[in-house]
């Protein structure tokens, strides 16, 4: 099971406010993980990496998810099911 969850976002998207919620109500209520959230836009060397493909799921440092989060994989990856 992941013990860090974090999310690469940016201010403006709309995909990251949808991805943000989704993470928060699977990871953070349902699996007692708090969600981190990181602004690519200030790390020059994430922006590079990951611009393009926000919102971006990573658990314990590894990539997940882009675009959209994978509510199955997700769930399945925390232990609930």
């Amino acid at each position: 099971m992941a013990e860090r969850v974090q999310l690469l976002t940016r201010e403006g998207c709309h995909l990251c406010v949808v991805a943000a919620e989704t993470l928060t109500r699977i990871a953070g209520e349902e699996a007692g993980l708090p969600v981190e959230l990181v602004d690519v836009d200030a790390d020059p060397e994430l922006r590079a990496e990951y611009g393009d493909l926000v919102p971006v799921v990573l658990l314990d440092g590894r990539e997940h998810s882009c675009f959209t989060v994978d509510v199955v994989r997700l769930r399945r990856d925390l232990g609930l099911g």
